[in-house]
């Protein structure tokens, strides 16, 4: 089944994928593991992505982030296509178009909760001063609920707040599309629903969220869910009846 057509203006488009595969090659075996998905994620949407291990979830989100290229097909982010970038192009539009959030945080246990937040800033393409960082990452802990804790260091937080932490370092940098992978898989069900909190109302602020995730209860919060099966997309379910309006 090919994705389920949304009506939208062509400019709130903000990640578009056409045709693309990814094939994993041995000198004896040729392994698809996805095939010819046409996708695209549109500004200010929540998009779930869901199906068994080792259906392709995982490699779609690496392609969408730009930490693999595609065998085949076309990839355009807001209108640019990066289906074939060199390593250091691809860094730079990942660094300055997309935030990642993993199931473990990957935070710098000897860096303060403030420095880890900062960290996309001190390498962004910008270069803003040590005001604009901190007005930036101030702004982002706040909108997390962990303004008073700028000054803690990670194993001094739980692993919700540790999360949360990480979502605000992912959001520093203003990205065009937040992508989210499983990232409840390490917290008990109190402090994962917390998290979902947070990121469904960042959503509902205007962020562009795309989230893999197991979890059905928490896929069903996103505006549009899809499914994946050996590879292949076999469609998507609008959970929000604005988006189709």
């Amino acid at each position: 089944m090919t994705e389920q057509k949304i009506t939208h203006p062509q400019a709130d488009v903000v990640l578009a994928m056409k045709g693309i595969s990814k094939v994993f090659e041995t000198q004896e075996l040729q392994t698809y593991a996805l095939r010819s998905i046409d996708l695209c994620i549109y500004r200010g949407e929540y998009l779930s992505i869901s199906g068994p291990s080792g259906c392709g979830k995982s490699t779609l989100l690496s392609l969408l982030g730009l930490l693999d290229m595609p065998t085949s097909g076309e990839y355009l982010i807001e209108g640019k296509n990066v289906s074939a970038l060199s390593l250091n192009q691809a860094a730079e539009i990942r660094n300055a178009k997309i935030g990642f959030i993993f199931q473990s945080f990957n935070l710098i246990d000897e860096l303060s909760v403030f420095d880890n937040v900062a960290l996309p800033l001190r390498y962004h393409h910008s270069k803003p001063n040590k005001q604009v960082i901190a007005e930036k990452v101030k702004a982002c802990l706040e909108k997390v609920g962990l303004g008073h804790r700028m000054s803690h260091k990670p194993n001094q937080l739980s692993g919700g707040q540790q999360q949360r932490v990480a979502i605000a370092r992912a959001l520093v940098a203003q990205p065009a599309i937040l992508l989210v992978d499983e990232p409840t898989g390490n917290l008990d069900s109190k402090s994962g629903d917390q998290v979902m909190q947070v990121l469904s109302e960042l959503n509902a602020a205007g962020t562009t969220i795309c989230m893999v995730t197991h979890d059905p209860r928490y896929g069903d919060m996103a505006t549009r869910q899809l499914k994946l099966l050996d590879g292949e997309m076999l469609g998507a379910v609008n959970t929000n009846e604005a988006l189709s309006a």
